[in-house]
């Protein structure tokens, strides 16, 4: 038993303590070093974009003018100094009204914009102090980044920054198996009197200006490293470097994998499958990792005149579904045209988007895939939210009045279509009499979905089951 005289003495000792276990937690927390740090608050940095599910990436670059693919200068072979006496003056985008762009994005449930502040042709976006081949120096005469990013803000959307590490521009970048001048052996002799250490100096410095000059930066999209023979890799980019730099920069930042850290818990937060669809969620070392494909509209990302390889709406608001499906995010791309506006054809596929996000937008937002016990029919495809515990089953193809939901009986509480909220009844009928001829059946777990003859007028239709 305790004395009444020592209770005063036994909270000072507590209070002791827990001030004790405070600066102790400080101390540790204070101690350790900036990879520790991106480690440890990486779930909460990353929250938003696990929420958001889609955003825009844009694609915008000298290469707008030739309008023939951002690589053209790639494969074209053409030297800095042709490609950017044909087009550098000509650079004049005159209907550059970001405000557009940034509702085009919102209008399309897209939540988070990706722009290129530098592309592989070295040609910067930003009135850059480390480099004359920037848009402040073009006709247009200034920066095209600040008025992006105020645009993005105003309209709610979350900022990020593409920056590509590679640079055909800068006159101490080795030419490697990627360079447009591969091949020429007169310009490859010439390596020997680059210094790379001078480029790595150039990258910081931009770095240094793209996040340390517009406020706060949500995303950073690094581009890209291709080690081995001929190539270039972490060694040549000081990945770890740039990397630390981006973290004293903005903190809270989040950044994909392709600076060639991949082995480096510190060295990414995200995946990023490009061009293709994942055939489940990825892993690495076994663990599922935070992940999003990049896709474009047609075969290029930069504007592209002549490409007609556009993916119908239904294929990309499938893709979108398809993704968020297996636990990822969808940052689907626009090419501007060199005026600088949205051709027609993105501007009809964004609308198509939009108006299905309208409706169904809370089967993309805060959803993931569903718990493997719920197993889905065919022709659809399930999202689920965990806060919620909502499951979403998307109709990719309409099916005649009767969609069976195999082993769902005791489950689900309600069912509704989303775009309207109209309630769609169900049974899990099992058996039927003899001569009943009409009698719908199903295995002794399923449940039966009555839905009308005629589909809903949306492009892909999706029931909302609440859970029990």
């Amino acid at each position: 038993m305790i004395n009444l005289f020592q209770k005063p003495l036994l909270k000072k000792l507590a209070l002791a303590c827990l001030l004790f276990g405070s600066v102790s937690s400080q101390a540790v927390a204070q101690g350790k070093d900036w990879k520790e740090k991106s480690i440890d608050n990486k779930e909460e940095r990353m929250a938003w974009w696990k929420n958001d599910r889609f955003g825009m990436f844009i694609h915008w670059g000298l290469y707008a003018l030739p309008a023939r693919h951002e690589w053209v200068q790639q494969i074209e072979r053409t030297d800095h100094e042709t490609y950017k006496k044909k087009y550098f003056d000509l650079f004049n985008p005159d209907l550059y009204h970001p405000e557009e762009w940034a509702l085009a994005a919102k209008n399309a449930g897209m939540k988070y914009v990706v722009l290129t502040a530098k592309h592989h042709e070295g040609f910067c976006l930003w009135d850059t102090k480390s480099s004359n081949f920037n848009a402040a120096k073009t006709p247009y005469g200034k920066d095209l980044l600040k008025p992006f990013v105020e645009a993005c803000r105003k309209n709610g959307l979350k900022v990020g920054f593409y920056f590509s590490v590679i640079d055909w521009y800068h006159p101490d970048f080795t030419i490697d198996n990627t360079h447009p001048l591969r091949g020429n052996q007169e310009a490859i002799a010439t390596n020997s009197g680059k210094n790379m250490d001078n480029f790595r100096k150039y990258l910081k410095e931009q770095v240094r200006e793209l996040l340390g000059n517009y406020g706060k930066i949500d995303l950073l999209f690094w581009d890209f490293s291709y080690p081995g023979p001929n190539g270039k890799g972490k060694e040549d980019w000081d990945s770890e470097g740039l990397i630390k730099l981006a973290r004293e920069l903005q903190p809270n930042i989040i950044m994909n994998d392709r600076l060639d850290m991949g082995a480096e818990a510190w060295g990414w937060d995200y995946k990023t499958p490009e061009q293709f669809m994942p055939n489940e969620w990825p892993t690495f070392n076994g663990v599922r990792v935070p992940w999003e494909t990049c896709q474009t509209f047609s075969g290029s990302w930069g504007y592209h005149r002549d490409e007609n390889t556009w993916k119908s709406s239904n294929q990309l608001i499938a893709m979108l579904i398809e993704v968020v499906s297996k636990g990822g995010n969808l940052l689907l791309n626009v090419g501007p045209t060199a005026r600088g506006n949205f051709d027609d054809r993105a501007n009809d596929r964004l609308e198509a988007i939009g108006k299905w996000m309208k409706f169904h937008s809370a089967s993309i937002y805060g959803c993931t895939e569903a718990p493997a016990d719920f197993q889905k029919p065919g022709n659809t495809l399930l999202t689920y939210n965990p806060k919620t515990k909502r499951l979403y089953v998307h109709l990719l193809q309409y099916p005649f009045k009767t969609l069976y939901l195999p082993n769902f009986k005791g489950k689900v509480k309600y069912a509704q279509f989303l775009h309207d909220n109209s309630e769609v009844k169900y049974t899990s009928r099992t058996k039927s009499n003899d001569g009943e001829h009409m009698a719908i059946t199903a295995g002794e777990n399923d449940l039966i979905m009555d839905l009308p003859v005629v589909k809903p007028n949306v492009e892909i239709p999706v029931i909302e089951l609440i859970l029990n």
